[in-house]
């Protein structure tokens, strides 16, 4: 017995050990998303302050498939040592209810770091598409055979949009999945198709320069960033409060200590004033909480974009 006890301190104080001194190398942060989208944005940014936080450098790498199932597949297996990150939007909320087999456990694999910002979503049409207000495009929608864009299956935005065409308006709209939010608006830009939802970042400088009309917002009250367009609640759509978040995760079995200087990291970094500042122009609320906040909310998360899946019939195209 008194070896069994000695072998099990000998490995709480190497665990502890290993997490005061962490890091002591680069750390990987895998971006379930490409660039051009909030996840994309998120990782850019936080990476330069968090790795000022931590002392070393953070590496930021796109891996891109399977609504972003494929990077959280890998990192859910990696080491759980704190050098490989996950930074994933919404979605991985959303995938294990709407994918079969997902490759992961959102709940068991992975621990929630961070959920460090949130942003509406908003229904978006090309410019030169007739209609001028979310009603115009319900009317046109019952008599013309539409298609939408998302940044893919399982986003918040594709949710949203089904959501809305086909369980509220009872509409025949094809949901056409782009692989991220900056594709995504490439597509509306050029009119294939010319209807979109998408998490504000992606769409924002186009909706300002005209490129893109904005016809709706899924936030509870309207953007600063676009005082003229209502809110879904505001158009008779009650309970559509819909957000597209942005969180930081580690494998299963990292540190509670290693999480916890993640997780100090990623606070301080939201407070940096050009961070902030960056943030705000981009239409993102920064969310980021302490770390058991953090991981109450993540599984509410499940919970309820599970029930959403259900309720509108959403699946993987």
């Amino acid at each position: 017995m008194r070896k069994i006890l000695l072998g099990l301190i000998t490995a709480l104080f190497s665990t502890l050990a290993a997490a005061q001194a962490y890091p002591t190398k680069p750390v990987r942060m895998m971006v379930a998303f490409p660039p051009g989208g909030p996840t994309d944005i998120i990782a850019r940014l936080l990476a330069t302050q968090l790795g000022e936080s931590l002392g070393q450098p953070v590496v930021v790498e796109n891996k891109v498939g399977a609504s972003g199932n494929l990077a959280t597949g890998e990192v859910a297996k990696a080491a759980p040592d704190g050098y490989t990150l996950l930074l994933h939007s919404s979605a991985y909320a959303v995938n294990p209810t709407l994918f079969k087999n997902p490759g992961y456990d959102p709940v068991k694999d992975l621990i929630a770091v961070s959920v460090v910002a949130q942003q509406a979503n908003i229904i978006v049409v090309n410019a030169s598409f007739p209609a001028k207000t979310l009603d115009e495009l319900r009317q046109q929608a019952m008599k013309d055979k539409l298609a939408f864009a998302s940044p893919g299956a399982g986003t918040t935005p594709h949710l949203t949009a089904e959501n809305l065409f086909h369980v509220r308006w009872k509409a025949d709209i094809t949901h056409v999945p782009f692989k991220g939010a900056g594709p995504a608006v490439a597509g509306v830009l050029g009119g294939q198709p010319p209807i979109g939802c998408m998490a504000g970042s992606g769409p924002m400088s186009n909706i300002r320069s005209g490129k893109l009309r904005a016809l709706a917002v899924s936030s509870a009250k309207r953007l600063p960033q676009l005082p003229d367009v209502p809110t879904l609640e505001e158009l008779g759509y009650a309970d559509m409060q819909d957000y597209t978040w942005v969180g930081v995760f580690v494998p299963a079995g990292t540190p509670r200590a290693v999480a916890e200087k993640l997780n100090a990291g990623i606070l301080k970094a939201v407070q940096d004033p050009g961070m902030r500042k960056r943030l705000d122009t981009l239409a993102f609320d920064v969310t980021a909480a302490p770390l058991d906040e953090t991981g109450r909310y993540v599984r509410s998360e499940v919970a309820k974009w599970a029930k959403v899946v259900k309720a509108t019939g959403a699946k993987v195209d």
